[in-house]
């Protein structure tokens, strides 16, 4: 039933009418730390403790609603960490940014490159859209799709303060490629009081999307987040690399992770995470939730 009234709030206009007033009390009345017992319970079916959280979930809820700075806002924009990113760590890990805009009718043919590229707006925790040949694109729709994009806040609804206050805009970088020319493994570091000790491997993303657990030696561990495991693979060969950069930016936060690719012998940033799936991501078997959540001592 949650499924039909979530399909016909998006792809009806009848359904915009009539379930907007309830979308709106949910979003922007109803107390943050109701909506997040609400939405926590039933996605993981278990009670959200905030007064005394021990999983890995309960605390990353807890985080979203009491740790809050400017310096979570700047990283959680992907056209502004760059600046951070270049500071902490060098620009040489950047990928190299091809656009930016604050206006979607700036989505033209003329203002991209010839070659693959990604678009996508700064304020989101979404994918872009690929483009690989822009002569094959429909930029009159692109642009519409970009224009709600930049009118949306996604604070509301996920509750992560972070996006609340970002300046919408568009940007676009380059296309990374992996060794099969597919989109490139995604390698996710999970950083607890400065130090790397898990490691989230996506998979196949643009196809059946597969996720794989490491720790640090790149040994694959027994239990799934969210999604099911995938195909095996061999340890990166900038590891070592990753983990050091990724404890860099840790300095400056409780809890992190940080995103990167490795691209033959080079590394380059992907992006910052604050609360890993809105802290409601499902561990199976659940008794991982509380392995993680060990790691991590809040300021209480």
């Amino acid at each position: 039933m949650r499924d039909f009234f979530k399909n016909l709030y998006r792809n009806t206009w009848l359904g915009k009418v009539l379930l907007w007033p309830y979308i709106y009390f949910r979003d922007h009345l109803l107390p943050e730390k109701t909506l997040a017992k609400r939405t926590f319970k039933r996605r993981l079916g278990y009670s959200l403790n905030l007064d005394s959280p021990k999983t890995f979930n309960e605390k990353m809820m807890w985080l979203k609603l009491n740790d809050r700075t400017p310096l979570h806002t700047q990283c959680a924009d992907k056209f502004r960490v760059r600046e951070y990113v270049a500071e902490k760590l060098g620009e040489e890990y950047l990928i190299p940014m091809v656009f930016q805009s604050y206006d979607a009718k700036d989505l033209r043919p003329e203002n991209f490159p010839d070659h693959p590229f990604i678009i996508k707006t700064n304020h989101d925790s979404s994918g872009g859209v690929i483009v690989r040949d822009k002569s094959k694109i429909n930029w009159e729709e692109l642009q519409q799709d970009f224009a709600k994009k930049l009118k949306t806040n996604y604070f509301y609804g996920s509750g992560e303060w972070q996006y609340k206050n970002i300046r919408p805009c568009i940007v676009a970088e380059n296309l990374l490629k992996g060794e099969d020319g597919g989109v490139p493994p995604d390698y996710k570091l999970f950083c607890f009081h400065g130090k790397v000790k898990y490691i989230q491997l996506d998979l196949d993303r643009d196809t059946v999307h597969k996720r794989n657990m490491y720790d640090t030696e790149w040994n694959l561990l027994d239990f799934k987040y969210l999604y099911e495991n995938g195909r095996q693979l061999k340890k990166p060969q900038k590891l070592d690399e990753m983990i050091r950069l990724a404890e860099i930016v840790a300095q400056d936060f409780v809890f992190v992770r940080v995103d990167f690719y490795n691209i033959g012998d080079k590394v380059y940033f992907g992006e910052i995470t604050f609360h890993p799936e809105s802290g409601m991501g499902k561990f199976v078997p659940d008794k991982w939730d509380a392995e993680l959540g060990k790691l991590l001592t809040l300021p209480l």
